[in-house]
């Protein structure tokens, strides 16, 4: 009985009774306390490994995006050296200086409003003349000559032709 009357004794001291009721709520904070503190851990853990995942993803995205940009790199530069290769075989400047004149002659035609009849007329002189180069009538020394002697030959041929001489 003495055992019962000694914790009667502690337990009717209000000292200690309010010693008792403080120790059983901090024990009861420390233990939530140490709950919050694993469950917040885990949770710092998840975060770290997602973070650590995001990181090698994007890391390896932007590794894939600077190789594909060093390939367009270099095919951009394959490109560019085919283009100059292409420019300047035989036959290329000719064909390029050939679209330069047409679009020459088309803003001719735009601006000028005499200058489409007078060329059409020229342009089917000089198609009739390569034509019969062509089939061997005119000969090929002739053809080889500059454009403005056959020219001021023809002129000189329609004059008389019109003169009747």
């Amino acid at each position: 009985m003495e055992d019962t009357s000694w914790i009667s004794n502690i337990l009717a001291n209000p000292f200690y009774r309010g010693l008792l009721i403080g120790l059983v709520v901090a024990l009861l904070l420390w233990i939530r306390g140490a709950v919050k503190a694993r469950q917040l851990g885990s949770n710092y853990k998840k975060l770290k490994d997602h973070l650590h995942t995001k990181l090698e993803i994007d890391a390896e995205e932007t590794e894939r995006r600077k190789a594909q940009t060093d390939q367009l790199k270099q095919e951009r530069d394959n490109l560019r050296n085919m283009v100059q290769v292409l420019n300047q075989k035989p036959g290329r400047q000719e064909l390029r200086q050939i679209q330069v004149y047409q679009k020459a002659v088309e803003i001719m035609f735009e601006k000028s409003p005499g200058f489409a009849p007078a060329w059409q007329i020229t342009l089917k002189e000089a198609e009739e003349e390569m034509q019969k180069a062509e089939r061997g009538i005119i000969p090929f020394f002739k053809r080889m000559t500059s454009s403005s002697s056959s020219m001021t030959d023809k002129k000189h041929l329609e004059l008389e032709q019109s003169t009747g001489e």
